[in-house]
């Protein structure tokens, strides 16, 4: 029992960690020892950034608090890759490159097409509707962004070294989802408790680009 006086927490928290593992390769054959799969773990700033955190079955909330993001071109690349919002906010896109560049997606939640715009210029959205929006360029095939918009502030980007959490989460049983762009998500049932730490470990086996 609570001492006298003091408030009962009404919310847990979930603590993890995520990592980033090369898919497995066969070791060298030999007559002396069978083939065996090798997963080694190696945790990327690059790929850990492409990897967002979140209850998939959270509650929905009417009052979200709204971001401003900014998602860059830079290089003929977007940067971030991978940006998480609440429902309502707002992501710019400047260009910094020499040459024009013409923001455009046809996702379901948010389809638009910011035309062409050159360097030092930028254009905005704001997003409605939540949902995975894929974003590209009409002018540069190469380049993809995503954002992911969510209906509830129960999501987080895990640091570089793949830590991450998740405060004031009501008591209950959820599924917590890790997405990366190349791999979807991999789900995992949690129990949250008032007053409590959940914890909880991934291990995205994320393909190298280009093997």
């Amino acid at each position: 029992m609570p001492a006298a006086g003091r408030a009962v927490p009404a919310y847990g928290r979930i603590a993890g960690i995520v990592h980033v593992v090369a898919p497995g390769s066969p070791a060298l054959r030999s007559g002396a020892y069978p083939s065996r799969q090798v997963n080694r773990k190696t945790p990327s700033a690059a790929e850990i950034a492409n990897v967002v955190v979140f209850v998939k079955d959270a509650p929905v909330e009417q009052v979200l608090p709204v971001t401003h993001s900014s998602i860059a071109q830079a290089d003929e690349a977007f940067v971030p890759r991978v940006t998480a919002i609440t429902r309502a906010s707002t992501v710019e896109f400047p260009n910094f490159d020499p040459f024009f560049h013409n923001v455009f997606s046809l996702s379901r939640g948010a389809t638009f097409d910011l035309g062409r715009f050159r360097k030092g210029e930028k254009r905005e959205r704001t997003f409605m509707q939540a949902g995975v929006i894929k974003v590209y360029c009409h002018i540069h095939s190469e380049m993809a962004a995503t954002i992911m918009v969510f209906d509830h502030r129960l999501y987080t980007t895990p640091s570089v070294n793949g830590t991450f959490a998740i405060d004031a989460v009501p008591p209950g049983t959820y599924h917590l989802s890790a997405w990366h762009e190349r791999i979807g998500e991999t789900t995992k049932a949690i129990q949250v408790v008032a007053g409590e730490s959940a914890s909880v470990e991934f291990s995205l086996p994320v393909p190298v680009v280009g093997k």
